[in-house]
């Protein structure tokens, strides 16, 4: 359930509000894309400027959309634990099949506060659970032993790595093994994360390439590399776009002149300066995106 292409999903937007409808639409289409899961309420999904009703009511949305046709893994990661643990609940019961949990952002606990907040959240709700460390986002990295540690608690299934440190990753590998699934949670490092034992990647670009994420990682698990690499390096100037401003702000104007949703952001995050707005064009129809 937790390996493959999952796609980090944006949070469609129109007038302020959430749009449902659209939302339901990018459902069907990584359903028909052949998506391996998808994750709604991440960073990419602008999580932190969702009410808590919001929240909610996109995780049961994209649970309902879904139908059963695709595994649906609900971003409930807090900096405050047991706001985690109710997002969380919320999230089992409204049918989701796991929970991504990030990092405790601005607090920075000590790694032995990393330890107890994910455990505790692991006891609380039964439920296979995500680490996801970001340090860039968060303050805070959870070092190799913190990891090793939690990869001993029955729920806790697997790890998004977003540190951009591949020695890390590939410690956490040697040491967890078979008892904590890696992910790439970059979409510049997901083959090499591949070449170390990882399993796929939770994906922004995914949003708007599907197919080709999953042809990548596909290649790679049928051995076929030279094949793996050529899509990597195909879909390099495109991943590269996608962070030329803070994410998710790209991949929803990209996504806005593919005419797949309204490129509306929420504040703090503020639509694309003009002349990235033009790179980013160059780039999509370089793709014959647009």
């Amino acid at each position: 359930m937790f390996r493959g292409s999952i796609v980090a999903l944006v949070t469609p937007f129109k007038k302020g509000k959430v749009d449902y409808k659209s939302l339901q639409r990018l459902v069907d289409f990584h359903v028909k894309a052949g998506t391996d899961a998808i994750l709604p309420c991440g960073t990419t999904g602008e999580s932190a400027t969702l009410s808590m009703e919001e929240h909610e009511d996109v995780i049961e949305a994209v649970v309902s959309a879904a139908a059963g046709r695709v595994p649906v893994i609900a971003g409930t990661g807090a900096n405050n634990t047991k706001e985690a643990i109710e997002l969380t609940k919320h999230a089992k019961k409204a049918g989701a099949d796991g929970s991504l949990q990030v990092c405790p952002y601005y607090n920075k606990p000590t790694q032995e506060g990393l330890y107890q907040h994910f455990k505790t959240i692991a006891e609380a709700v039964d439920i296979p659970i995500i680490l996801y460390n970001i340090p860039s986002r968060t303050g805070i990295n959870m070092s190799a032993d913190t990891i090793e540690r939690l990869s001993k608690i029955k729920n806790i299934v697997a790890i998004k790595e977003a540190s951009g440190n591949l020695s890390q990753m590939a410690e956490i590998k040697r040491r967890c093994g078979d008892n904590l699934v890696l992910l790439s949670g970059d979409d510049a490092l997901t083959l090499p994360v591949l070449s170390i034992g990882g399993e796929g990647v939770i994906s922004v670009v995914a949003n708007i390439m599907p197919d080709k994420v999953r042809e990548m990682i596909s290649a790679w698990n049928n051995k076929e590399i030279e094949r793996a690499r050529d899509i990597y390096f195909d879909l390099m100037p495109l991943v590269k776009a996608m962070f030329i401003e803070t994410n998710p702000i790209p991949v929803k104007t990209a996504m806005g002149m593919m005419g797949m949703i309204s490129p509306e952001l929420r504040l703090p995050l503020y639509e694309m300066a003009k002349e990235n707005q033009e790179k980013l064009k160059k780039v999509l129809k370089a793709y014959q995106l647009v």
